[in-house]
């Protein structure tokens, strides 16, 4: 669905150096992926979401969307997708249906009435179909916004922040739809700075800051950066029990913490019945075992600190 290679692009500002935006991306996204893009306050997602839609020319690289290459077929891109940018610009004098109504016949909608009913109904906005948008809260505007990407029923999705302002209902509403487009076959593109919105909805996450930096799962990640932990919560410790873990083929390390004994291993799968087995023989009472799982908060912020050292080295 989008593949690009080594795109980039460079803003060039009469009478100051060149700012580069973006520099030699290249990823593929699949048919029916959720792909998170993440980065902090201008690190170029939001040009990349530009380039890939269309809407300004990459400097150099090239880039190809839904089969179509942008630059040449840029037309074709524009419709055969869907963005939600982050301050979606709406009528507000118009009512929703009215909003709705014109991007329809923009993108040759058949049944445009049909499809805007479909919609504001699924968005839950039906009811207030004949009201000025200028009277709607934000979530109900980025709500409107949504269904406004949709009209044309893309396969493809850009949506930029699409939870960002919202109250905790609203969000909850919007990422409820986003989890029901992918599970439609849809493919979705989604820069946000919500990471555990990122966490739960993202089939693969890319952090990017001009350049890419990581791209994988959220748990490759979590296995890359920090490993694998497995946490052991014991009525009490005894130390030969530590020395009899470190023992074990796989496991890397073992730190006791109050009770618990947090172990570092490359198969949890496998080690995790041995390693209680052989604690319940040497008279360890195991109230509970859970695998310690970092957030994709730790993950970004790790990956940004040690791409900070890297630029300082």
């Amino acid at each position: 669905m989008i593949e690009t290679k080594q795109l980039t692009k460079i803003f060039k500002i009469k009478k100051s150096p060149d700012v580069p935006a973006v520099v030699d991306l290249t990823l593929s996204v699949a048919e029916g992926e959720v792909f998170g893009f993440l980065g902090p306050n201008g690190a170029g997602k939001t040009t990349t979401v530009r380039m890939l839609t269309s809407l300004i020319g990459p400097t150099s690289g090239a880039a190809w969307v839904n089969g179509f290459k942008v630059g040449e077929k840029d037309q074709d891109i524009r419709r055969s997708v869907g963005i939600l940018t982050e301050s979606p610009g709406l009528y507000e004098r118009l009512s929703a249906v009215k909003n709705l109504a014109i991007y329809a016949n923009l993108y040759d909608v058949e049944q445009v009435d049909r499809q805007v009913e479909k919609y504001l109904r699924m968005l839950g906005l039906w009811s207030r179909r004949d009201d000025p948008v200028g009277s709607f809260s934000k979530g109900m505007r980025q709500k409107l916004a949504i269904a406004r990407a949709l009209l044309h029923e893309p396969k493809l999705l850009f949506l930029d922040e699409p939870t960002s302002g919202l109250d905790p209902e609203a969000a909850r509403l919007v990422r409820s739809f986003v989890q029901e487009l992918s599970e439609q076959g849809r493919t979705i593109f989604l820069c946000t700075h919500n990471l555990n919105e990122a966490d739960r909805l993202c089939d693969r996450i890319g952090i990017f800051k001009s350049r890419l930096i990581e791209i994988d799962t959220p748990e490759n990640l979590r296995k890359k950066l920090f490993g694998r932990k497995v946490v052991f919560h014991l009525r009490e410790i005894n130390p030969r029990w530590i020395d009899s873990i470190k023992a074990f083929a796989g496991v890397e390390n073992v730190q006791p913490v109050d009770e618990k004994l947090v172990v570092s291993m490359d198969n949890p799968q496998v080690l995790n019945p041995q390693i209680i087995r052989m604690l319940v023989e040497s008279g360890a009472d195991v109230q509970f075992v859970g695998e310690l799982r970092h957030s994709l908060e730790e993950i970004y912020l790790q990956t940004m600190r040690e791409t900070e050292q890297e630029g300082q080295a």
